[in-house]
């Protein structure tokens, strides 16, 4: 009789420790979901220190709201093919690698004039301005001109 206890006894620890240690990876999880109160209760069920986990999900969504406005990028989808950037100052990179990080594809910008000099007609503005020092490469550069009209400023490594 005595095995039959150590054994259930065993078995009881080795489930409670898995369902602990689910708990602590769903909780882990939740960390960068927005979504989280979903799977919380059972978290909450089988973990005790509860008051310390509410803190952190008052947390998530207050950052939450300084997510960027925008709209949210599709998988495997590019924003520059899911939004129309005609008139944004911006190169097609940048506005990708926002969408990559933040999940959201930017708001595409209006502005007035941007930065850089006037590109003459029929002129490249790598020979119309000095790139020298510029770490970009050449049709970088000149794409950018192509597409604003304007010669991008100098960067200087």
């Amino acid at each position: 009789m005595l095995q039959r206890t150590t054994v259930r006894h065993a078995r009881k620890t080795a489930a409670a420790m898995l369902i602990a240690i689910a708990a602590f990876g769903l909780t882990a999880c939740q960390d960068g979901d927005t979504n989280s109160s979903s799977s919380s209760p059972s978290a909450s069920a089988t973990q005790s220190p509860t008051p310390a986990a509410k803190p952190s999900q008052g947390s998530d969504q207050d950052s939450a709201k300084g997510t960027p406005s925008g709209i949210p990028r599709k998988p495997g989808m590019r924003c520059t093919n899911q939004i129309d950037y005609g008139d944004d100052p911006r190169d097609n990179a940048t506005i990708n690698s926002i969408g990559s990080d933040t999940g959201y594809c930017p708001e595409p910008q209006k502005g007035g004039t941007p930065s850089g000099t006037p590109r003459k007609p029929g002129m490249r503005c790598t020979n119309q301005i000095d790139y020298g020092d510029d770490p970009r490469d050449n049709a970088t550069i000149n794409s950018i001109g192509s597409d604003t009209g304007y010669c991008p400023p100098v960067q200087h490594q």
